[in-house]
């Protein structure tokens, strides 16, 4: 661990790319392990898409309900170390909707596929609390179907997000990976726009295919960041 601390000591610009392994030790399941959400009975990809939420909007709502709220996990070493290096020199782009970063304290964030803690009403537009989401798919308001900003299949990326994050990418020199299969575009195309010189270090259970001058450190993310001096 003695490179990344060094490399994150020495860094002027910090940018983490996360993805769901850094929640798993927080308690909420990963997508494309052999027990993540997508092991199980049904098609995720399908249940999680635009398609489904417009055709089948009830259930839609129950899978998003039963499979990605977990509204009492709390942030672990991760995210709170993440948090603490990013507020001072850099930021986190994370594909994960879980709303953890935030819990942490993250003030430069960039959640690429969005949170479901931002919720509002197809229909007339406003805003609508969580809580109330956790209760009934239908808006009180008006009736209108009320949803999360999480980036379903079909759906495009906010076009902000996407402009902040080659930004940070790009003004980064030191560019940390974490709990990522690095399999999902365009987050993944991201790193293309760094800088050549550029740091980049993964840190995943199982090799990533990186580019030739990265460097993966192949452990448990929570062991490594337990040694990660802020």
């Amino acid at each position: 661990m003695k490179d990344l601390n060094q490399a994150l000591q020495q860094a002027q610009y910090v940018v983490f790319m996360t993805g769901a392994g850094v929640s798993t030790a927080s308690g909420i399941p990963d997508y494309r392990s052999e027990t993540g959400v997508y092991a199980g009975k049904h098609n995720a990809e399908y249940m999680l898409s635009h398609d489904n939420f417009i055709q089948h909007p009830a259930d839609y709502w129950h899978f998003v309900q039963k499979n990605l709220y977990f509204p009492e996990a709390q942030p672990n070493i991760i995210h709170q170390k993440m948090a603490q290096i990013a507020n001072q020199k850099g930021c986190v782009i994370t594909q994960n909707v879980d709303g953890l970063d935030r819990k942490a304290g993250c003030q430069n964030l960039i959640e690429f596929h969005g949170t479901l803690y931002d919720i509002y009403c197809t229909k007339c537009g406003q805003a609508v609390d969580w809580h109330e989401y956790r209760q009934d798919y239908r808006h009180q308001n008006c009736g209108g179907i009320i949803r999360s900003s999480i980036v379903l299949y079909g759906e495009s990326i906010n076009e902000n997000h996407v402009s902040q994050s080659l930004q940070a990418v790009a003004q980064a020199d030191l560019i940390v990976v974490v709990g990522t299969s690095f399999q999902v575009y365009p987050f993944a195309g991201l790193i293309q726009y760094r800088q050549p010189q550029a740091q980049l270090i993964a840190v995943n259970k199982t090799p990533l295919s990186m580019p030739n001058n990265g460097e993966m450190i192949l452990d448990d993310a929570v062991k490594v960041f337990e040694e990660v001096q802020v």
